[in-house]
């Protein structure tokens, strides 16, 4: 499903390379469960823009499903984003002037393939799964930090991607709605064989994880 082969991403700060990323190697397959842990600054968040394809890699390869994303076009790095990849994204992304509902329903806006009654469908499947149906002509501003990421969560199932990549997904959550919303990704992940990929701190996470890989300055040190 996804092989990083002698992956490496650099950044440049004023005179100095950050070495992001330094030679990670990882396959990941179909239907798994994983969570890359690590402190701050470890590269967590580097690794999953990587894998989202949100991002090159200085060196290295990336492959989905058997392609080389480097090796793609722009419109065909958009098409895979679409209907492969979704994502949890720490600071929301949600757009402040549609409701929950609306913020939930726009990446399916894109995707000519699904009726509005499908969508409908998927969206209030959603919306009671996260505990938002109360909430559902609400705007971002009118939501506690949760309830975003509980929004954010609901926009990134409801293209039934293949992969989700989560950075701290519970980092907004109560204790309750965080084992209540890993329990419900497990789930999805078994019945629909999605592959989710987190980067986290939380324990909750790491509990349901099936491996735990460890990074430590862009560097895989372990894996359990």
């Amino acid at each position: 499903m996804i092989e990083l082969k002698d992956l490496c991403k650099n950044y440049m700060i004023g005179k100095t390379e950050i070495k992001a990323l330094n030679n990670v190697n990882l396959v990941v397959k179909e239907g798994e469960f994983v969570t890359i842990a690590g402190s701050s600054g470890s590269g967590k968040s580097t690794l999953l823009n990587m894998i989202g394809c949100l991002d090159q890699p200085s060196s290295g390869t990336v492959t989905i499903d058997d392609r080389q994303v480097h090796f793609m076009k722009d419109k065909e790095l958009n098409r895979l984003r679409l209907h492969k990849i979704g994502f949890v994204f720490q600071s929301f992304n949600l757009i402040p002037v549609l409701n929950v509902y609306e913020n939930i329903e726009l990446p399916l806006q894109l995707m000519k393939d699904v009726s509005k009654e499908e969508r409908k469908r998927r969206i209030d499947f959603l919306i009671d799964a996260v505990g938002l149906s109360a909430r559902r002509k609400n705007l971002p501003s009118e939501l506690s930090g949760g309830q975003r990421q509980r929004v954010a969560i609901a926009r990134a199932l409801v293209t039934k991607p293949k992969i989700v990549l989560a950075d701290e997904p519970t980092a907004n959550l109560d204790s309750k709605t965080g084992v209540e919303i890993i329990e419900l990704m497990k789930g999805i992940s078994k019945t629909q064989k999605t592959t989710f990929i987190f980067s986290t701190h939380d324990p909750k996470v790491m509990k349901h994880s099936e491996r735990i890989i460890h990074l430590e300055d862009g560097k895989i040190i372990g894996e359990e």
